[in-house]
Protein backbone atom coordinates (compact mmCIF):
# COMPACT_ATOMS: atom_id res chain seq x y z
CA UNK A 1 0.00 0.00 0.00
CA UNK A 2 1.49 3.27 -1.14
CA UNK A 3 -0.07 5.65 1.35
CA UNK A 4 -1.00 4.03 4.67
CA UNK A 5 -3.59 6.04 6.57
CA UNK A 6 -4.47 6.49 10.21
CA UNK A 7 -7.92 5.01 10.47
CA UNK A 8 -10.30 4.91 13.40
CA UNK A 9 -10.77 2.15 15.92
CA UNK A 10 -13.26 0.03 14.02
CA UNK A 11 -11.27 -0.07 10.80
CA UNK A 12 -8.08 -0.74 12.73
CA UNK A 13 -9.81 -3.72 14.32
CA UNK A 14 -10.83 -4.99 10.90
CA UNK A 15 -7.30 -4.76 9.56
CA UNK A 16 -5.88 -6.33 12.68
CA UNK A 17 -8.27 -9.20 12.15
CA UNK A 18 -6.89 -9.57 8.64
CA UNK A 19 -3.38 -9.67 10.04
CA UNK A 20 -3.87 -12.33 12.69
CA UNK A 21 -5.54 -15.12 10.77
CA UNK A 22 -2.37 -17.06 10.15
CA UNK A 23 -1.72 -20.74 10.18
CA UNK A 24 -1.72 -21.25 13.92
CA UNK A 25 -5.26 -22.50 14.39
CA UNK A 26 -5.88 -24.18 11.03
CA UNK A 27 -9.55 -23.33 11.51
CA UNK A 28 -9.96 -26.10 14.05
CA UNK A 29 -10.07 -24.27 17.37
CA UNK A 30 -12.52 -21.67 18.60
CA UNK A 31 -16.00 -22.05 17.18
CA UNK A 32 -15.36 -25.39 15.46
CA UNK A 33 -18.25 -27.83 15.38
CA UNK A 34 -17.85 -31.60 15.77
CA UNK A 35 -16.61 -33.18 12.55
CA UNK A 36 -19.70 -35.40 12.31
CA UNK A 37 -22.15 -32.49 12.33
CA UNK A 38 -23.66 -31.86 8.92
CA UNK A 39 -23.88 -28.43 7.28
CA UNK A 40 -25.74 -27.09 4.29
CA UNK A 41 -25.66 -23.69 2.56
CA UNK A 42 -27.19 -22.29 -0.59
CA UNK A 43 -24.72 -20.55 -2.87
CA UNK A 44 -25.79 -18.74 -6.02
CA UNK A 45 -28.92 -20.85 -6.34
CA UNK A 46 -27.28 -24.20 -5.59
CA UNK A 47 -27.27 -26.11 -2.36
CA UNK A 48 -23.97 -27.42 -1.02
CA UNK A 49 -24.36 -30.09 1.66
CA UNK A 50 -21.63 -31.62 3.82
CA UNK A 51 -21.65 -34.56 6.21
CA UNK A 52 -18.51 -33.10 7.78
CA UNK A 53 -16.31 -30.03 7.17
CA UNK A 54 -14.30 -30.15 3.92
CA UNK A 55 -10.66 -31.22 4.17
CA UNK A 56 -9.45 -30.63 0.58
CA UNK A 57 -10.82 -27.32 -0.65
CA UNK A 58 -9.63 -25.67 -3.86
CA UNK A 59 -9.94 -21.89 -4.22
CA UNK A 60 -10.17 -20.88 -7.87
CA UNK A 61 -9.06 -17.25 -7.42
CA UNK A 62 -7.16 -14.93 -5.13
CA UNK A 63 -10.30 -13.46 -3.58
CA UNK A 64 -11.57 -16.80 -2.29
CA UNK A 65 -8.04 -17.89 -1.34
CA UNK A 66 -7.56 -14.87 0.91
CA UNK A 67 -10.99 -15.33 2.47
CA UNK A 68 -10.14 -18.92 3.41
CA UNK A 69 -6.74 -17.86 4.74
CA UNK A 70 -8.42 -15.12 6.76
CA UNK A 71 -10.61 -17.81 8.33
CA UNK A 72 -7.52 -19.86 9.20
CA UNK A 73 -8.37 -22.70 6.81
CA UNK A 74 -5.05 -23.19 4.99
CA UNK A 75 -4.65 -26.70 6.42
CA UNK A 76 -7.92 -27.66 4.74
CA UNK A 77 -6.92 -26.38 1.30
CA UNK A 78 -5.76 -28.67 -1.49
CA UNK A 79 -5.05 -25.92 -3.97
CA UNK A 80 -5.24 -22.33 -5.13
CA UNK A 81 -5.12 -20.67 -8.56
CA UNK A 82 -5.24 -17.40 -10.47
CA UNK A 83 -3.04 -15.20 -8.30
CA UNK A 84 -3.25 -11.63 -9.63
CA UNK A 85 -1.10 -9.72 -7.17
CA UNK A 86 1.24 -10.54 -4.32
CA UNK A 87 -0.29 -12.21 -1.30
CA UNK A 88 -0.16 -9.77 1.66
CA UNK A 89 2.67 -10.38 4.11
CA UNK A 90 0.33 -11.38 6.93
CA UNK A 91 -0.97 -14.29 4.80
CA UNK A 92 2.43 -15.38 3.47
CA UNK A 93 3.18 -18.20 5.91
CA UNK A 94 -0.31 -19.65 5.60
CA UNK A 95 -0.32 -19.28 1.79
CA UNK A 96 2.99 -21.17 1.56
CA UNK A 97 1.19 -24.27 2.83
CA UNK A 98 -1.27 -24.31 -0.06
CA UNK A 99 -0.36 -26.00 -3.39
CA UNK A 100 -0.72 -23.82 -6.48
CA UNK A 101 -2.62 -25.95 -9.00
CA UNK A 102 -2.52 -23.26 -11.71
CA UNK A 103 -0.75 -19.87 -11.88
CA UNK A 104 -3.65 -18.50 -13.93
CA UNK A 105 -7.23 -19.77 -14.35
CA UNK A 106 -7.52 -23.46 -13.49
CA UNK A 107 -8.83 -26.00 -15.97
CA UNK A 108 -11.06 -28.94 -15.15
CA UNK A 109 -8.09 -31.30 -15.42
CA UNK A 110 -6.02 -29.26 -12.97
CA UNK A 111 -8.94 -29.06 -10.56
CA UNK A 112 -9.66 -32.79 -10.61
CA UNK A 113 -5.96 -33.63 -10.20
CA UNK A 114 -6.07 -31.86 -6.82
CA UNK A 115 -8.82 -34.31 -5.67
CA UNK A 116 -10.87 -31.64 -3.89
CA UNK A 117 -13.95 -32.18 -1.76
CA UNK A 118 -15.10 -28.54 -2.10
CA UNK A 119 -14.49 -25.74 -4.63
CA UNK A 120 -14.77 -22.03 -3.86
CA UNK A 121 -14.73 -19.09 -6.28
CA UNK A 122 -15.25 -15.37 -6.08
CA UNK A 123 -16.98 -15.21 -9.47
CA UNK A 124 -19.34 -17.49 -11.37
CA UNK A 125 -17.40 -17.17 -14.64
CA UNK A 126 -14.67 -19.46 -13.30
CA UNK A 127 -17.18 -22.32 -13.57
CA UNK A 128 -17.39 -22.83 -17.32
CA UNK A 129 -16.75 -25.81 -19.59
CA UNK A 130 -13.41 -24.42 -20.74
CA UNK A 131 -12.31 -23.50 -17.21
CA UNK A 132 -12.91 -25.52 -14.04
CA UNK A 133 -16.11 -27.02 -15.41
CA UNK A 134 -19.70 -25.96 -14.90
CA UNK A 135 -21.25 -26.25 -11.48
CA UNK A 136 -23.64 -28.84 -12.96
CA UNK A 137 -20.71 -30.93 -14.20
CA UNK A 138 -18.99 -30.75 -10.84
CA UNK A 139 -22.23 -31.60 -9.02
CA UNK A 140 -22.48 -34.75 -11.17
CA UNK A 141 -19.07 -35.67 -9.74
CA UNK A 142 -20.55 -35.06 -6.25
CA UNK A 143 -18.23 -32.09 -5.82
CA UNK A 144 -19.97 -29.18 -4.03
CA UNK A 145 -19.20 -25.65 -5.24
CA UNK A 146 -19.47 -22.15 -3.80
CA UNK A 147 -19.69 -18.74 -5.50
CA UNK A 148 -19.49 -15.40 -3.71
CA UNK A 149 -22.96 -13.96 -3.17
CA UNK A 150 -21.67 -10.67 -4.57
CA UNK A 151 -21.53 -12.27 -8.03
CA UNK A 152 -25.09 -13.65 -7.94
CA UNK A 153 -27.40 -10.66 -8.47
CA UNK A 154 -30.43 -12.74 -9.52
CA UNK A 155 -30.34 -14.92 -6.39
CA UNK A 156 -29.59 -12.19 -3.84
CA UNK A 157 -32.17 -10.96 -1.35
CA UNK A 158 -33.55 -7.56 -2.29
CA UNK A 159 -31.91 -4.64 -0.56
CA UNK A 160 -28.70 -6.39 0.53
CA UNK A 161 -25.66 -4.25 -0.11
CA UNK A 162 -22.50 -5.66 -1.71
CA UNK A 163 -20.71 -5.47 1.63
CA UNK A 164 -23.51 -7.38 3.39
CA UNK A 165 -23.34 -10.03 0.66
CA UNK A 166 -19.59 -10.26 1.20
CA UNK A 167 -20.08 -10.70 4.93
CA UNK A 168 -22.68 -13.41 4.26
CA UNK A 169 -19.94 -15.29 2.39
CA UNK A 170 -17.80 -15.31 5.54
CA UNK A 171 -20.72 -16.55 7.61
CA UNK A 172 -21.71 -19.27 5.16
CA UNK A 173 -18.13 -20.51 4.84
CA UNK A 174 -17.86 -20.43 8.62
CA UNK A 175 -20.89 -22.71 8.78
CA UNK A 176 -19.48 -25.12 6.19
CA UNK A 177 -16.10 -25.43 7.91
CA UNK A 178 -17.38 -25.27 11.46
CA UNK A 179 -15.62 -22.00 12.26
CA UNK A 180 -18.69 -19.87 12.85
CA UNK A 181 -17.12 -17.95 15.72
CA UNK A 182 -14.15 -16.78 13.67
CA UNK A 183 -16.35 -15.96 10.66
CA UNK A 184 -18.74 -14.03 12.88
CA UNK A 185 -15.92 -11.97 14.39
CA UNK A 186 -14.57 -11.14 10.95
CA UNK A 187 -18.00 -10.07 9.68
CA UNK A 188 -18.62 -8.00 12.81
CA UNK A 189 -15.27 -6.22 12.59
CA UNK A 190 -15.79 -5.37 8.93
CA UNK A 191 -19.36 -4.20 9.55
CA UNK A 192 -17.94 -1.83 12.16
CA UNK A 193 -15.37 -0.59 9.63
CA UNK A 194 -18.11 0.09 7.08
CA UNK A 195 -20.15 1.95 9.69
CA UNK A 196 -17.15 4.07 10.65
CA UNK A 197 -16.42 4.97 7.03
CA UNK A 198 -20.09 5.90 6.67
CA UNK A 199 -19.75 8.53 9.38
CA UNK A 200 -18.03 10.66 6.72
CA UNK A 201 -21.32 11.14 4.89
CA UNK A 202 -22.90 12.70 7.99
CA UNK A 203 -20.05 15.21 8.18
CA UNK A 204 -20.50 16.63 4.69
CA UNK A 205 -21.84 20.19 5.12
CA UNK A 206 -25.61 20.47 4.84
CA UNK A 207 -26.81 21.61 1.45
CA UNK A 208 -23.56 20.65 -0.23
CA UNK A 209 -23.80 18.52 -3.34
CA UNK A 210 -22.26 15.10 -3.11
CA UNK A 211 -18.79 15.27 -4.69
CA UNK A 212 -18.48 13.21 -7.85
CA UNK A 213 -15.68 10.72 -8.34
CA UNK A 214 -14.22 8.69 -11.21
CA UNK A 215 -12.50 5.45 -10.29
CA UNK A 216 -9.71 4.76 -12.78
CA UNK A 217 -9.01 1.03 -12.62
CA UNK A 218 -6.80 0.51 -15.64
CA UNK A 219 -5.54 2.09 -18.83
CA UNK A 220 -5.31 -0.47 -21.64
CA UNK A 221 -4.21 0.45 -25.16
CA UNK A 222 -4.58 4.07 -24.08
CA UNK A 223 -8.24 3.70 -23.06
CA UNK A 224 -9.52 4.14 -19.50
CA UNK A 225 -11.47 1.48 -17.62
CA UNK A 226 -13.58 3.01 -14.86
CA UNK A 227 -16.05 1.86 -12.22
CA UNK A 228 -19.61 1.55 -13.48
CA UNK A 229 -22.88 1.20 -11.64
CA UNK A 230 -22.61 -2.48 -10.68
CA UNK A 231 -19.08 -2.42 -9.26
CA UNK A 232 -18.28 -2.13 -5.56
CA UNK A 233 -16.99 1.49 -5.89
CA UNK A 234 -20.54 2.74 -6.44
CA UNK A 235 -21.51 1.33 -3.05
CA UNK A 236 -18.31 2.71 -1.51
CA UNK A 237 -19.22 6.13 -2.87
CA UNK A 238 -22.70 5.96 -1.41
CA UNK A 239 -21.34 4.98 2.02
CA UNK A 240 -18.94 7.93 2.25
CA UNK A 241 -21.29 10.50 0.72
CA UNK A 242 -19.86 10.75 -2.79
CA UNK A 243 -21.34 9.86 -6.20
CA UNK A 244 -19.73 7.63 -8.81
CA UNK A 245 -19.67 9.73 -11.99
CA UNK A 246 -20.35 6.64 -14.13
CA UNK A 247 -23.30 5.35 -12.12
CA UNK A 248 -25.39 5.37 -15.29
CA UNK A 249 -23.29 2.62 -16.94
CA UNK A 250 -24.64 -0.82 -16.03
CA UNK A 251 -21.29 -2.62 -15.86
CA UNK A 252 -18.60 -3.29 -13.27
CA UNK A 253 -15.57 -1.89 -15.14
CA UNK A 254 -16.60 -0.46 -18.53
CA UNK A 255 -14.16 0.87 -21.08
CA UNK A 256 -14.93 4.52 -21.77
CA UNK A 257 -13.21 7.35 -23.60
CA UNK A 258 -11.14 10.12 -22.07
CA UNK A 259 -13.64 12.56 -23.57
CA UNK A 260 -16.41 10.91 -21.53
CA UNK A 261 -14.31 11.29 -18.39
CA UNK A 262 -13.83 14.97 -19.24
CA UNK A 263 -17.58 15.43 -19.77
CA UNK A 264 -18.29 14.03 -16.29
CA UNK A 265 -15.70 16.49 -14.89
CA UNK A 266 -15.36 14.69 -11.53
CA UNK A 267 -14.58 16.57 -8.34
CA UNK A 268 -11.88 14.01 -7.56
CA UNK A 269 -10.36 10.86 -9.02
CA UNK A 270 -9.49 7.55 -7.36
CA UNK A 271 -6.69 5.60 -8.99
CA UNK A 272 -6.51 1.85 -8.51
CA UNK A 273 -2.84 0.92 -8.25
CA UNK A 274 -2.29 -2.47 -9.91
CA UNK A 275 1.51 -2.22 -10.11
CA UNK A 276 2.00 -5.83 -9.04
CA UNK A 277 -0.12 -7.09 -11.94
CA UNK A 278 2.48 -5.57 -14.23
CA UNK A 279 0.51 -4.85 -17.39
CA UNK A 280 1.01 -1.58 -19.29
CA UNK A 281 -1.15 1.13 -17.73
CA UNK A 282 -1.64 -0.74 -14.43
CA UNK A 283 0.53 1.30 -12.07
CA UNK A 284 -0.66 4.44 -10.35
CA UNK A 285 2.36 6.31 -11.75
CA UNK A 286 1.43 5.35 -15.33
CA UNK A 287 -2.16 6.44 -14.82
CA UNK A 288 -1.06 9.79 -13.42
CA UNK A 289 1.36 10.29 -16.31
CA UNK A 290 -1.34 9.47 -18.86
CA UNK A 291 -3.75 11.98 -17.36
CA UNK A 292 -1.22 14.80 -17.05
CA UNK A 293 -0.10 14.26 -20.65
CA UNK A 294 -3.62 14.18 -22.08
CA UNK A 295 -4.53 17.55 -23.66
CA UNK A 296 -8.09 17.50 -22.28
CA UNK A 297 -7.85 15.48 -19.05
CA UNK A 298 -4.86 17.51 -17.87
CA UNK A 299 -7.12 20.58 -17.82
CA UNK A 300 -9.68 19.05 -15.47
CA UNK A 301 -9.73 20.77 -12.07
CA UNK A 302 -9.34 17.38 -10.33
CA UNK A 303 -6.08 16.77 -12.20
CA UNK A 304 -4.83 20.34 -12.11
CA UNK A 305 -5.48 20.65 -8.37
CA UNK A 306 -4.15 17.15 -7.65
CA UNK A 307 -7.43 15.92 -6.21
CA UNK A 308 -6.35 12.34 -6.79
CA UNK A 309 -6.39 9.46 -4.32
CA UNK A 310 -4.56 6.16 -4.71
CA UNK A 311 -5.81 2.83 -3.37
CA UNK A 312 -4.70 -0.75 -4.06
CA UNK A 313 -6.57 -1.73 -7.22
CA UNK A 314 -7.39 -5.24 -6.07
CA UNK A 315 -9.31 -3.79 -3.11
CA UNK A 316 -11.82 -2.12 -5.44
CA UNK A 317 -13.28 -5.53 -6.26
CA UNK A 318 -15.21 -7.30 -3.48
CA UNK A 319 -12.83 -9.15 -1.17
CA UNK A 320 -11.74 -9.48 2.42
CA UNK A 321 -9.50 -6.45 1.74
CA UNK A 322 -12.19 -4.07 0.48
CA UNK A 323 -12.93 -2.39 3.81
CA UNK A 324 -9.36 -1.11 3.74
CA UNK A 325 -9.93 0.73 0.45
CA UNK A 326 -13.20 2.07 1.86
CA UNK A 327 -11.30 3.51 4.83
CA UNK A 328 -8.74 5.12 2.53
CA UNK A 329 -11.57 6.66 0.53
CA UNK A 330 -13.23 8.08 3.65
CA UNK A 331 -9.93 9.52 4.90
CA UNK A 332 -9.05 10.87 1.46
CA UNK A 333 -12.34 12.74 1.19
CA UNK A 334 -11.61 14.36 4.54
CA UNK A 335 -8.09 15.31 3.43
CA UNK A 336 -9.55 16.86 0.26
CA UNK A 337 -11.90 18.99 2.33
CA UNK A 338 -15.24 17.38 1.49
CA UNK A 339 -15.86 16.30 5.07
CA UNK A 340 -15.91 18.57 8.13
Amino acid sequence: MRHPARLGVALTIALATAGCSTAADGGSKAGAKPAAQAASVTSCGRQAAFAQPPKRTVALDQTSTETLLELGLQDRMAGTANLKTKIPAHYAAAYAKVPVIAPKIATGEQLRAATPDFVVAGSADLYTEDRAGTREELAALKLPTFVSAVDCPQQNPAGKTPFELLFSDYENLGKVFGVEERAGKLAAAQRAAVAEAGESAAKIPRGADRPTVVYLYSVFNGMPYVAGKTGLPSEMSRIVGAKNAFDDVDEDWPEVSWEEVAERDPDFIVIGDLSERGRPGDSAAEKRATMTAHPVISELAAVRDKKILEVPGIELDPSVRSVHALGLLAKGMKDLGYVR
